[in-house]
């Protein structure tokens, strides 16, 4: 099936300037990657250096990449100082003001080498490479190699903040996580290392004055005067940022003082709690300037839609939504023009509302209370499975009696999941819901679902065995399978919060589990799952079935038998390898 193009109006509203910031830093990161790797080869030798730079440079010297690398810079750090700029409130808790402060630090670092290599190489035709700067930062000026040592981890570390808020909350992020801090620590340090060994063998070899004669000529180095034009031009330009950053910070005190002038506002929260703030603050930072306990799960990038507010009264005065705060609330299928995004709105007078979603708050006793899990799209296979007959069990049986067996009956299948590396999710009276995949590949996940659908089969066999002196007959059940993206959180209140899944998928399998009543089989696996978990297209006869809520009908298999399940999977992980 096609897919839908996307439009350019939707497209330019759902990009905000930290997605933009986003995209170059990802850029300016993948450079310094590059330029760290190469530092590295100086644990090789000094021509290994000079080597790996010349296909560095190739390619970030060649005009279309070169111009996609200085506007991003260029972008990167007019962004950043807007951020100084636009940031009302710090949340000192978190890494955010130390990667912004590490951010603007860098141009400042960085000057007088950018010039005194690139603008030299433009000016004047310096060819600087390795040996003459290490010769700069080991011979000649080594104070300088404390500065460029501080530049270099400064900017990784900035580098690797951006990084961490990028992908934390993708789906892959927990697998991925401990070789990317394997690569944070090695990469800077191999760096750092390579720069600290070229250093000495530069240092040993430019004693000889053979060396000295083929690598500190004119055209490599330049002249005294050429020199100091270099500084000059480097320490303009450092002023200049210095100047921009100056302007920034008396921006915020004319706006701080604008608003003062303005007048007060006041917001009502709609549980009788009021705060009086300038106006032009957002809900979302009038709330944190005064301890207001709002949701906010992205932190009020417009990423998310957990800030949202309805407003009390007339909302017709209100500023009209911004094109991202338009873009996340038509995302989100909200219409209602009540309903705004508290990190987006910023009223110019009284404002009652209440919040949609309750924050999660301390506990009564005064101590924080575990922190919840945000909720994650990822790929989970959900497998519900139901005890038949158990109204049946309870009507000639005491209840401590039904108890008891109805438990034996979810040990016996949560033993099943477990064992084939799934979780028990839910229980619901007599059935379980249990998630694959919140720690395997899809593949992996729907492998471990089917093994444990067999799994419980054989369970629940063993148990019927031995509870028969007690059983007319044995205990039957059915089972539901399917996979695809569902949402995983904490859902709850206060000491009720339960982690689970909620989608579509969830659903689905539900529905395949309640079918196995009129197909008189024991397990219903969906046509995804199947072809997830590379089972022969013949391993289980395809239906047709019709579920509730959908308007096409979907595809399963149907199993008679789920002890069989283990082997067709065995089977297939065979034909596969």
């Amino acid at each position: 099936m096609a897919t839908a193009p996307v439009h350019m109006p939707e497209l330019v509203r759902a990009t905000s300037a930290r997605q933009v910031r986003l995209i170059c830093g990802i850029i300016l990161f993948s450079y310094v990657v590059s330029h760290f790797l190469n530092h590295a080869l100086g644990n090789i030798s000094v021509e290994a250096m000079e080597a790996g730079v010349y296909y560095h440079t190739l390619f970030w010297q060649f005009l279309p990449v070169a111009i996609m690398f200085y506007t991003a810079a260029l972008t990167h750090m007019g962004l950043g100082i807007y951020a100084l700029y636009q940031r009302r409130q710090f949340r000192w808790r978190t890494i955010e003001p130390l990667q912004l402060v590490l951010g603007l630090s860098i141009p400042a670092l960085v000057m007088g080498h950018v010039i005194g290599v690139r603008l030299g190489q433009t000016l004047y035709g310096h060819q600087k490479l390795y040996p003459q700067e290490l010769y700069l930062f080991f011979v000649a000026a080594p104070g300088r190699l404390w500065q460029m040592t501080i530049l270099l981890l400064i900017a990784w570390v900035h580098g690797c903040i951006g990084i961490y808020f990028w992908l934390r909350l993708k789906p892959f992020f927990a697998r991925a996580a401990p070789y990317l801090l394997a690569a944070a620590v090695l990469i800077p340090t191999l760096s750092l290392l390579g720069i600290y060994q070229g250093g000495r063998s530069v240092a040993a070899d430019s004693d000889d004055g053979e060396w000295r004669t083929h690598n500190l000529t004119r055209r490599q180095v330049g002249t005294v005067a050429e020199g100091n034009m270099l500084d000059r031009i480097a320490g303009g330009l450092t002023a200049g940022y210095f100047g921009l950053l100056g302007l920034a910070l008396a921006a915020r005190g004319v706006r701080a003082w604008r608003e003062r002038r303005g007048g007060m506002i006041a917001l009502s929260y709609g549980n009788g709690k009021t705060v009086r703030v300038p106006k032009g603050l957002s809900v979302l930072e009038a709330s944190l300037r005064h301890n207001v306990p709002h949701a906010s799960v992205c932190g009020g990038r417009a990423r998310c839609s957990t800030c949202r507010i309805r407003v009390i009264g007339d909302h017709g005065a209100l500023p009209e939504p911004s094109q991202r705060e338009a873009f996340v609330l038509t995302r989100v299928g909200t219409t209602d023009p009540s309903i705004r995004l508290a990190c987006q709105l910023r009223p110019d007078s009284d404002l009652s509302f209440f919040q949609l979603f309750t924050p999660h708050t301390h506990a009564a006793d005064g101590q924080a209370s575990t922190p919840a899990r945000i909720g994650q799209e990822r790929y989970l296979v959900s497998l519900f499975v139901d005890m038949r007959g158990s109204t049946q069990l309870a009507e000639k049986r005491l209840p401590f009696d039904t108890v008891f067996i109805v438990n034996r009956f979810l040990g016996a299948v949560s033993q099943a999941v477990i064992e084939n590396g799934g979780q028990p999710n839910q229980f619901v009276g007599d059935g379980m819901l249990a998630l694959f995949g919140l720690s395997a590949d899809p593949q992996s996940a729907c492998r471990q679902a089917l093994k444990a659908a067999a799994g419980i089969a054989t369970h629940i066999d063993e148990l019927n065995e031995l509870l028969s002196h007690d059983l007319r007959q044995p205990i039957r059940f059915g089972i539901g399978i399917h996979g695809g993206e569902v949402i995983i959180g904490d859902i709850g209140y206060r000491d009720h919060i339960v982690f689970t899944a909620l989608g579509d998928a969830v659903n689905v399998a539900a529905r395949l589990q309640d079918m196995t009543k009129t197909l008189a089989c024991e397990a219903i696996v969906s046509e995804e799952v199947r072809r997830t978990a590379d089972l022969a297209e013949d391993a289980l006869p395809q239906q047709e079935v019709a579920i509730r809520g959908r308007d096409e009908p979907m595809a399963v298999r149907v199993v008679a038998n789920a002890r069989e399940l283990t082997g067709l999977v065995d089977r297939g992980e065979r034909v596969a390898a």
